[in-house]
């Protein structure tokens, strides 16, 4: 009898990687935000080798809260973190990280296990499941943090990070004709940073990471951004756009992943920041209602802004992830930041505060008459 070649094929181990798993939608390999309701909502984390936009609110400051949460999940996974700013100090983002709840309610112990001298009363085929199957079911994937306080030195130095403040950006500022100085500087910086860290796909390793990737108000006029527009106000830089896909060209090829937060309200052609966008491969947008009318409203007293998703990313697939509703609003309490679904409260009485008057006028009763203003039962 004539042997065949079919040989059966084998299944292959997904890399094991501190701090990830694999999406439920299209088997991407994902890492936590640092927010657990950010990452409900975009498909359960950020994706590996794309990079994530946050239009930032007027006064930037819930864009920083959220690259504080990314970066501190990092100093918790173990991640290899580099971040980058021209407004701020980097390592003073650093010092102001969030502690972690090291009891919060996704930690998993194995004093919460059933004991196996204990007997399922209910689903009693089950009886015989080992411990370790169990646990692994029960994963944690994310920390929660506390505001209040913030996270030890000795947890930050551990993973290393590399800083780039505004003085590193000046010195290594050189002429270019097609980039600004300052955004070929951060390339280089960002490619050394996966070459000397071996996170790039092509290489071979016993021991793989993730580099997480924060900027911090990238195209603010610290950067020498002018939005779009040249020095004479004429033609059109895309400095930024050019920036933007260079960037994503380095998180395809490597084990990394990229958050830029952007003042694009600054930006004052329109069609500027829909490029942007296309740029990137996750895009939300901040509104906070500090300083604006919907500070004072009502309908709003329980949030502190809108929280806008623009674009969601295709990734091995023709279309993406698309939460329940497109309606969220974020919270910042005492301790802890929120994003949540839209909930207006009901007006159940007549008395109800109102923003606006009734779009329906009031007729007066000497109008409303028939027969030329003469009286009549039929009143309208």
């Amino acid at each position: 009898m004539a042997a065949t070649s079919f040989q059966r094929k084998a299944r292959v181990k997904p890399n094991q990687i501190v701090g990830t798993k694999p999406s439920l939608f299209n088997n991407q390999l994902l890492i936590s935000s640092g927010v657990p309701s950010l990452d409900n909502i975009i498909g359960g984390g950020l994706a590996v080798g794309t990079v994530c936009l946050v239009e930032e609110d007027v006064y930037g400051s819930y864009a920083r809260l959220l690259l504080k949460y990314f970066s501190a999940e990092a100093a918790m996974t173990g991640h290899s973190l580099l971040l980058t700013s021209a407004d701020q100090d980097p390592a003073q983002i650093m010092k102001e990280l969030p502690a972690p709840i090291m009891d919060d309610p996704g930690d998993v112990t194995h004093s919460s296990l059933p004991e196996q001298s204990e007997k399922l009363k209910i689903a009693w085929r089950y009886q015989h499941l080992s411990a370790s199957q169990t646990a692994h079911s029960s994963t944690k994937f994310g920390h929660y943090y506390d505001l209040t306080k913030v996270m030890e030195p000795q947890l930050i130095s551990r993973i290393n990070p590399a800083l780039i403040g505004s003085e590193d950006l000046e010195k290594g500022c050189t002429e270019c004709q097609d980039l600004n100085p300052k955004y070929k500087y951060l390339l280089k910086r960002i490619k050394e940073e996966i070459d000397h860290g071996h996170f790039s796909t092509t290489e071979q390793t016993d021991k793989r990471n993730i580099l997480r990737i924060g900027v911090h108000s990238l195209g603010s006029p610290q950067w020498d951004e002018c939005g779009g527009l040249a020095i004479n106000r004429e033609d059109i830089d895309y400095s930024l756009p050019r920036f933007l896909l260079a960037l994503r060209v380095l998180m395809r090829s490597a084990f990394a992943v990229c958050i830029v937060t952007m003042p694009t309200h600054l930006f004052e052609i329109p069609g500027f920041v829909g490029r942007l966008r296309k740029m990137c491969d996750t895009v939300l947008h901040l509104e906070s209602f500090a300083g604006s009318d919907k500070e004072k409203n009502p309908a709003f007293k329980e949030y502190h802004g809108l929280f806008n998703i623009v674009q969601l990313p295709r990734l091995n697939s023709l279309l993406c992830h698309m939460p329940d509703t497109l309606d969220f609003a974020f919270k910042l309490r005492r301790k802890k930041f929120t994003i949540e679904k839209l909930h207006l409260p009901p007006e159940l009485s007549e008395t109800a505060s109102r923003n606006q008057e009734d779009p329906v006028p009031q007729v007066k009763a000497s109008s409303a008459l028939c027969s030329g203003g003469k009286s009549n039962k039929l009143d309208f």
